[in-house]
């Protein structure tokens, strides 16, 4: 079945997007480790995963639709961040770009009358709900922890994902 061609523009972006996301947070897992928090590098290393399965299953739906996704130029922004609480300070934004990005796939496939393509968008959304409030509820509790036994506790729970 084919596809609204404009569509498939915005969904195939969408597939560069999420591999962005994966390199902000591989980044983020890097800067983490460097500062001694494995637990957190492992959650964000988790994260970038998580991001390249999301690309993998946007572009499987346009494969499926008779559409070759490309690969966009990824560039993604600079992650400048020396604390925990920036580094999902920094999370939390992107997460914040991604919804954004997926909602105007939504509108753009009602617009097109391509229905076909909701149940995945639909399932990003949900997912994107999820996704902003557990990066909220770790800055939260990140900054009720501060700094001591109380992050390095958050920090080995983290790594346990």
């Amino acid at each position: 079945m084919s596809i609204n061609e404009k569509l498939a523009t915005a969904l195939n972006n969408q597939v560069t997007a999420e591999l962005e996301a994966s390199v902000v947070y591989l980044q983020l897992s890097y800067i983490l480790d460097d500062l001694s928090l494995t637990g957190m590098s492992s959650w964000m290393k988790k994260q970038s995963k998580e991001e390249q399965d999301h690309a993998d299953a946007f572009s499987r739906h346009l494969l499926d639709r008779d559409y070759t996704p490309q690969i966009g130029d990824i560039n993604p922004p600079k992650v400048d961040v020396s604390t925990a609480i920036e580094a999902f300070e920094a999370s939390l934004a992107h997460e914040q770009k991604v919804t954004a990005l997926i909602r105007e796939l939504a509108i753009l496939s009602d617009s097109v009358k391509d229905y076909e393509s909701r149940p995945l968008i639909d399932k990003f959304l949900q997912e994107q709900i999820e996704e902003e409030a557990t990066v909220k509820e770790i800055l939260d509790r990140l900054r009720m922890a501060d700094t001591g036994t109380g992050l390095l506790r958050l920090d080995d729970e983290l790594g346990s994902r």
